[in-house]
């Protein structure tokens, strides 16, 4: 009985064990539905948008669900609804609010009015039309701010008074108290002239859309005027009618004439104009404007043609004369070769309140720093230097004379927070993990949000105060606790950082995916994924975006994923970047040839069964990859790319070919189609046809030369897709296709 006893209750014991162990599940399969598809929001990490600090200290806003709410900064809790779109309409009519604007009204108390936009439309990357409307928060009046056409890039004014627009490539103001608008410009015609906004290659390489500002006082505001009339038009068709609609814009071509572009000082009560003294050649950029402190006094960048020199204006508002007080030329650099000069490494140009000084950076030294000017363009020396890149420079905090920057001290492949004083000295970092990490200050620097991700770990952000020593968060906003937690459901396979060694001396940065059940004694195939451009980075110890989950996808199918940044890359200095100048595509595709050969010595990968995969500056390197190493690459993907440099836009390509009439065989020595006929392996062409930016002419003529070299592809099209190829099912329909081939053919 006792021996029956004791079994009875060991098997009661067993019982709910092995219960547990029926109740854990396999780990799930990552589905294309689960990224793309009906299950999009699965990896989705949920993020702190839209954090609007307020200049009356202690409170931000955030714009959710059509609400401006005003919040704590210390506690997070809701203080305030400054707008609620469900209760504030227009006559009565619904309006959806997609962004907002709160007044500075640097004079009259702060953040009085809010600038509303609604039903906007996008038109490039970068710009966009809406109807604005301007709320008065002390009377809670709703009115609408022009009763004309959409407007483009509407901005409050320094003191709030007034709001400045662009409307029919024509640039306008209103007065807020009688709402009277005031047109400053009359000459803005489609196609030819624009007045306060970018022409589309400024808008897309020099990453601006908006091109006009209010001078500190409110009296005046300056603005870029575009004469595009020489520039060529390229036409886009688009489908769907009986017939299919034309839509025509101008782009620059390599080589081809660019818009004629001026900066105009206007006054904003009488009209009144100044054109600023630019100087006398005219096939130059302009392509930054900038209020000193001084309401009298406006800044303007110039870049040569060739954008290997680059100066400093300083003009007279009320006469337009200027001055040269700073110039950066490729010859310059320090250890470097003769080049381009970047206008992003100048994008942190800062003027302090003193009026007396500015704050400059350069990569004179061989790696971008930070440096302090006088007005007159005297070095009064470096804050930062060494041997590594500062990627941002976040902001200057003037009462404590310190200046908080991102940089890639620790690694090229991470970014990391610092602050230093503004004599170079007490340098401070103050992200103490690993991985990449960016940050929101206050307008006062007494709050910051810092936020953190690394490859394998998804977002948190917390606030801190920046005079907090021990670095300790003040609350923690954000942990993505619910998708870490739905992440342990899956079979995830790790982000592993390595390098890889080249015939050329260089150790590339790279990564590894490898398959959840690896097994280093099997040979598995790999796929190669490539961007590779000037100045770029796939290499990077952050959170990924879709793509993450698309290669954890391939993996569970037995797959090894890997990106290399080749040579011309960014975040390893000067010399690393610019290397390829004058040849792009030649020592990338050497760089991914030669990573490729080098993962095929590696016991666990098949040498036969190796591919490559890009986009847009990775669809070009892919195209090569595939014909310049067509005995190395099995399957290559090119999606949306570029195949001969003569088809793209001047500002990118000319910094980096110069003009085809200066550098033809740079235009055309590394050229897939030059190369159509070295094509061999199983090859996928994908592009949409309504692309703006790589038109699908570079597929045209690449499919051309394929069919007259008698080379095998396959080739598909999206109809009326931009660059993105996105809208509908369309993403989940390409890359259904893109798994589908890599499957079939690797």
């Amino acid at each position: 009985m006792l021996r029956s006893f004791r079994l009875r209750v060991g098997l009661l014991l067993l019982l709910p064990a092995l219960a547990g162990q029926a109740q854990i599940a396999p780990p799930k399969q990552i589905t294309l539905d689960d990224i793309w598809g009906r299950n999009a929001g699965t990896f989705a990490p949920r993020t702190v948008q839209g954090v609007n600090w307020m200049k009356s200290g202690g409170f931000y806003t955030t714009l959710a669900d059509g609400r401006v709410v005003k919040f704590s900064i210390t506690d997070g809790r809701a203080i305030d609804t400054l707008f609620d779109e469900r209760t504030s309409r227009p006559a009565g009519q619904p309006i959806s609010i997609e962004d907002y604007q709160l007044s500075a009204d640097r004079y009259a108390g702060a953040e009085q009015k809010l600038l509303l936009a609604t039903a906007e439309e996008p038109i490039y990357r970068r710009s966009s039309r809406a109807t604005f409307y301007v709320y008065e928060l002390a009377t809670s009046q709703l009115r609408l701010l022009s009763r004309g056409e959409k407007q483009q890039y509407a901005t409050f004014s320094p003191d709030g008074k007034r709001v400045a627009f662009v409307r029919d490539n024509n640039l306008f103001t209103v007065d807020l108290g009688t709402m009277a608008e005031k047109q400053l410009t009359t000459d803005g015609k489609q196609n030819a002239i624009i007045n306060g906004g970018a022409d589309w290659v400024y808008e897309e390489e020099f990453s601006m859309a908006r091109a006009f500002e209010w001078s500190p006082d409110s009296r005046r505001v300056a603005f870029i005027r575009f004469d595009e009339t020489l520039v060529p038009e390229y036409n886009i068709q688009t489908w769907g009618e009986l017939y299919p609609a034309d839509y025509k814009f101008k782009y620059p071509k390599a080589g081809e004439d660019n818009s004629t572009v001026s900066v105009w000082v206007a006054d904003a009560v009488t009209g009144q104009k100044v054109k600023v003294d630019t100087g006398t050649d005219t096939d130059i950029y302009l392509p930054r404007i900038q209020w000193t402190q001084n309401p009298n006094l406006l800044s303007v960048r110039r870049l040569n043609r060739l954008q290997t020199q680059l100066d400093l204006l300083h003009a007279d508002a009320t006469t337009g004369k200027s001055t040269v007080v700073l110039t950066e030329t490729a010859n310059n650099v320090l250890g470097g070769q003769p080049s381009y000069v970047d206008l992003e490494f100048t994008d942190d140009l800062t003027y302090l309140a003193d009026g007396k000084t500015f704050i400059w950076t350069s990569e004179r030294s061989g790696f971008k720093h930070v440096y302090r000017y006088d007005m007159n363009g005297t070095l009064l020396g470096p804050i930062t230097s060494g041997n590594y890149e500062i990627l941002n420079l976040l902001g200057v905090d003037e009462k404590s004379q310190t200046a908080y920057y991102l940089s890639a001290e620790i690694s090229p492949v991470e970014k990391h927070l610092f602050r230093i004083g503004l004599d170079g000295r007490n340098k401070q970092r103050l992200s103490l993990g690993k991985g990449t990490y960016s940050a929101n200050f206050s307008p006062d620097f007494a709050y910051y949000l810092l936020s953190h991700t690394s490859a394998n770990s998804p977002l948190t952000v917390s606030l801190f105060r920046a005079a907090n020593a021990d670095l300790k968060p003040v609350r923690t906003l954000e942990t993505n606790e619910n998708l870490r937690r739905r992440l342990n459901l899956y079979q995830i396979s790790p982000k592993r950082f390595f390098t890889v060694p080249t015939p050329s001396g260089e150790r590339l940065n790279a990564w590894m995916i490898r398959p959840a059940n690896f097994d280093s004694t099997k040979r598995h195939p790999v796929l190669m994924f490539v961007y590779g451009g000037p100045g770029s980075q796939t290499v990077k110890n952050e959170w990924d975006s879709r793509d993450y989950f698309w290669y954890q996808l391939l993996a569970q199918k037995g797959y090894v994923i890997v990106s290399v940044d080749n040579r011309g890359t960014g975040a390893r200095g000067n010399a690393f970047r610019t290397v390829t100048y004058g040849q792009l595509g030649k020592l990338e595709t050497q760089d991914q040839i030669d990573a490729a050969k080098y993962l095929k010595t590696l016991p666990y990968v098949d040498p036969g069964r190796v591919g490559i995969w890009g986009w847009s500056y990775g669809g070009y390197m892919t195209a090569l990859c595939m014909t310049l190493g067509a005995d190395v690459f099995k399957t290559g993907i090119s999606v949306s790319p570029v195949t001969n440099w003569r088809f793209y836009d001047t500002i990118y390509t000319e910094r980096y070919l110069k003009r085809p009439q200066d550098n033809p065989g740079g235009y055309d020595d590394n050229s897939p189609v030059t190369h159509a006929d070295k094509l061999r392996g199983d090859f996928l062409l994908i592009h949409g046809t309504g692309d703006d930016n790589v038109h699908f002419q570079n597929s045209v003529e690449f499919v051309n030369a394929l069919v007259a070299a008698g080379r095998p592809f396959r080739s598909f099209y999206y109809p009326n897709r931009n660059h993105g190829i996105y809208g509908g099912n369309t993403r989940q329909h390409l890359y259904q296709m893109m798994t589908d081939f890599i499957v079939e053919k690797l």
